[in-house]
């Protein structure tokens, strides 16, 4: 009788399947830094939405109640706002040019001293390729020139 239950395989019990899944659970749960940390980001986002929800019921109210007064001085506004457009962004790309040429002027300087910028090297390739193809087509020219000449005298004996 003893062989014939230790033969039967026991069904599981309800409580062993609710002990394996809180087990399973318990595995998978996150730690206290993650629990902190998802709950401020809940509580930052939550806070953040509330202000974007505010400043845009502001904005609208606001042109609500200010629109009669911008379309009356528009007259004034949009001629002065077309002016100052124009006179800072002269301002901010002449600023940026005189930074551009002060760098570029600062580069050579640092160049011609024999300092060695970043990129000079790409100069200095550069420059050997330029004087290497004008060497080679002064000497084609060499060569050739006097081919046509010679073929041109052939041509009128005279000349």
């Amino acid at each position: 009788m003893a062989d014939r239950n230790s033969n039967q395989q026991r069904s599981p019990t309800p409580n062993s399947i609710t002990s394996s899944f809180l087990r399973k659970l318990h595995l998978h749960s996150p730690n206290s830094a993650q629990v902190v940390g998802i709950l401020t980001f809940i509580i930052s986002g939550a806070v953040l939405l509330l202000l974007t929800g505010l400043t845009v019921t502001a904005l609208v109210l606001g042109l609500i109640f200010f629109a009669p007064l911008i379309i009356f001085t528009s007259p004034i506004w949009v001629p002065l706002g077309t002016i100052l457009f124009v006179v800072i962004a002269g301002f901010l790309s002449v600023c940026g040019f005189g930074v551009a040429v002060v760098v570029g002027l600062s580069w050579l300087y640092r160049y011609f001293k024999g300092m060695h910028p970043p990129g000079s090297d790409r100069v200095d390739h550069a420059r050997s390729r330029i004087y290497n193809t004008a060497s080679h087509v002064k000497d084609y020219a060499r060569e050739y020139g006097g081919y046509l000449q010679s073929k041109v005298k052939d041509a009128a004996p005279g000349a």
